[in-house]
């Protein structure tokens, strides 16, 4: 086939969702005949880390990795000198490549690859990862009060816009975003659901020790969206059921802002462990999760994003605790039977889930572990992703 293909991601490869969501796919895809060149922005630091570990997995799949450094000062200007340099790079690649298929990973990337559809008339695929513009603005990163974050959410809402409609495919993290997209922004491209996938070979169950006291887990980052007081009311109600209930927190983040939210709602941290876990060292840590516990702050944008935890979480066979209104996560939980949703989040609701534990500790992992293979199956991702690939480049 030999089809050469430009992927390209603002996330590094270096950064842990490049490890879990950006290589896996592009792996996979390489090995059914596909050559893929990887155009991502990387931070120094973690470059340095993991630079030998993400060249040996490119080399092994045929990948030509090639970045730039990701810019970080002065805001807003840093961003543009990125988009520039990565447009120079990628047309330096087209020259001498000749890609028939640029795969772009979210907006910023986007502005590239839609340059390069303009200019060379390459086939161009939205791979859109949430609302980007709306995110910001949802999370607090652009306050609209201010001139030159109205001027910004206008620029990136615009090539929104032209995105949706310049495409030659798109593809959305969502059901519940692809119903906004086609019914409120009355985009015509069809639109392909593909959620965050899991690696369900990596994500599987290890029998551990016989445990006496229950534990709950968290896993993932800590930021904007992670609703952490919220989730230490939720286990404050737990104690008073399991007194002795451990909370492991499995985060890249700094611990001591668990321990001092925990201190501020007088908690005992006692059996709050807060550490970081390497890729490989999650399936062994998350078996000992007898409850998956995760808030996400509900809100417009985030009807677009699927959470790669709840994916996770659920191959390796754990019963989760969330709230409703986040993707596509109702439907799921209704649909596999794996989890139980809170409405609000008020100590009446909390009381009321906590009530449903034992039940949750009964129920058959096996069962939990089928839906995440039917739902987020990185196979069925990649398979998904080929199909758009063939239709393209037929």
């Amino acid at each position: 086939m030999s089809q050469n293909i430009l992927y390209i991601s603002y996330d590094g490869l270096t950064d842990t969702l490049g490890q879990s969501q950006i290589l896996p796919y592009v792996a996979g895809l390489s090995k059914k005949g596909y050559r893929f060149t990887i155009l991502s922005v990387e931070k120094r630091e973690r470059y340095e880390i993991y630079k030998s570990t993400i060249n040996k997995i490119c080399k092994d799949n045929n990948i030509d990795w090639q970045f730039i450094f990701y810019t970080k000062n002065p805001p807003i200007i840093s961003s543009v000198y990125d988009i520039q340099k990565m447009k120079r790079k990628a047309k330096l690649l087209h020259q001498e490549k000749q890609f028939l298929l640029v795969h772009s990973r979210s907006y910023m990337g986007s502005i590239v690859a839609l340059y390069l559809k303009e200019k060379f008339n390459i086939n161009f695929i939205f791979d859109m990862r949430g609302f980007y513009p709306d995110e910001r603005v949802d999370g607090k990163t652009w306050d609209l009060s201010k001139w030159h974050y109205q001027q910004v959410y206008q620029y990136f809402k615009k090539k929104e816009k032209q995105f949706l409609t310049r495409a030659d495919a798109v593809i959305s993290l969502t059901h519940a975003g692809k119903n906004i997209m086609e019914q409120d922004w009355k985009v015509h491209l069809p639109i392909n659901v593909i959620p965050c996938a899991t690696d369900i070979e990596l994500f599987k169950p290890i029998q551990v020790k016989q445990k006496t006291e229950l534990t709950v887990g968290y896993l993932g980052s800590l930021g904007t969206w992670y609703m952490l007081p919220e989730m230490l009311a939720l286990y404050q109600i737990v104690l008073q059921k399991y007194s002795k209930a451990h909370f492991l927190i499995l985060t890249p983040d700094l611990p001591e802002q668990v321990y001092s939210e925990a201190r501020k709602q007088n908690i005992s941290t006692e059996n709050i462990q807060v550490r970081f876990a390497t890729r490989e060292e999650l399936p062994n840590l998350l078996s000992t999760f007898d409850i998956g516990l995760f808030f996400i702050s509900p809100s417009f944008s985030k009807q677009a994003s699927s959470p790669v935890k709840q994916g996770e979480l659920m191959s390796m066979g754990i019963p989760v605790i969330t709230n409703s209104g986040v993707g596509d996560t109702d439907e799921i939980i209704n649909k596999y039977k794996s989890g139980v949703l809170i409405k609000e989040f008020t100590k009446s609701e909390y009381e009321k889930v906590v009530s449903e534990i034992p039940k949750m500790l009964l129920w058959d992992k096996a069962k939990l572990r089928e839906g995440a293979i039917d739902y987020f199956s990185l196979q069925k991702g990649i398979e998904n992703y080929a199909k758009i690939y063939a239709s393209l480049l037929a």
